[in-house]
């Protein structure tokens, strides 16, 4: 029943999507209403909405230009899922930006197997990472998946390589720029965003520690499922999946390296996981298992929600 609702792409499926992250995310909102006592913070609860709203967009404008969905919805209620793994993201400015710019470079990187404007994009995606890096540092380590994507595409051209790091003085100078203007002391920001962790004791109850386990069962299934039927998917889609799955594990070295650890960093595996999950829902399969792989995913997903308010 639910995958019959979502096999096509309508505009009554987006809209259940969104209503469900309004809803979500005024639960999770009104936990602590004391926010609705400063404009400010009113201004900035429905800012982090919007943006939220345009990843979903974002992410389902990637699934649907570059072919990697058949024209169902399965992506944007995959994201959804996913995001409700870990509701605290749903208060975290610095990742929620961070990841939209991400999202707007995965969009360009994609887009560099047409070999059209190719110049343009390595450049908006590097611009896209860099500025991505200003909310969290550590997803400065995307700008390797702009060189795996010149790798694939067009690494002849010497200039092609040169593009990522003027757009890093590009952002450079913005930045300093903006330090300068509003009186911002940009090296010790620097300095402390810069630091690392590789600890990840930082459970403040045990279902967060489930969260994270389910989650992690979920993404290896799925990235297992992405490595096992990839070579029987169309050759023009390869080089995209790829790119995908190399998301994916970029995400996974954010998490493991980011200092100030929490569940919450996990946010840049969500889009390449919910393409992965797509296309493996997308499978030649029994309806049967592809109900039962929606209905445990939105069971986990609900428990992981709820447990953490």
């Amino acid at each position: 029943m639910i995958t019959s609702v979502f096999r096509k792409s309508t505009p009554l499926n987006f809209s259940l999507v969104v209503f469900l992250i309004l809803f979500f995310f005024f639960i999770y909102q009104i936990q602590d209403l004391s926010w609705t006592d400063s404009a400010y913070l009113i201004f900035e609860k429905f800012g982090l909405l919007s943006v939220l709203l345009a990843s979903i967009f974002v992410e389902n404008f990637v699934s649907k230009k570059n072919r990697l969905s058949k024209g169902s919805s399965y992506t944007v209620l995959f994201y959804l899922l996913f995001l409700l793994f870990f509701p605290s993201i749903l208060d975290n400015i610095n990742l929620i930006f961070s990841n939209f710019f991400i999202l707007l470079a995965l969009r360009r990187l994609i887009s560099l197997q047409s070999l059209t404007a190719s110049k343009e994009k390595i450049f908006d995606a590097s611009l896209w990472v860099f500025v991505a890096a200003l909310f969290h540092f550590w997803s400065i380590i995307f700008i390797v998946l702009v060189f795996i994507s010149i790798m694939f595409h067009v690494a002849r051209d010497y200039r092609n390589w040169i593009l990522p790091f003027i757009a890093f003085f590009a952002v450079g100078i913005i930045f300093t720029v903006f330090s300068l203007a509003f009186n911002v002391d940009g090296v010790e920001y620097i300095n402390r965003s810069v630091k690392t962790s590789f600890e990840i004791s930082y459970f403040t109850n045990n279902y967060q520690n489930a969260a994270l386990s389910i989650y992690a069962t979920v993404a290896l299934f799925f990235v297992i499922s992405m490595f096992g039927t990839l070579s029987s998917r169309p050759l023009v889609l390869h080089s995209a999946f790829k790119k995908i799955v190399a998301s994916f594990f970029i995400g996974v070295l954010i998490f493991l390296v980011s200092s100030n650890k929490s569940n919450d960093l996990l946010i840049f595996t969500i889009a390449p996981l919910a393409m992965m999950a797509t296309a493996h829902i997308e499978l030649p399969q029994l309806k049967l298992k592809q109900e039962m792989v929606l209905v445990v995913l939105i069971a986990c997903s609900l428990f992981s929600f709820f447990s953490q308010l």
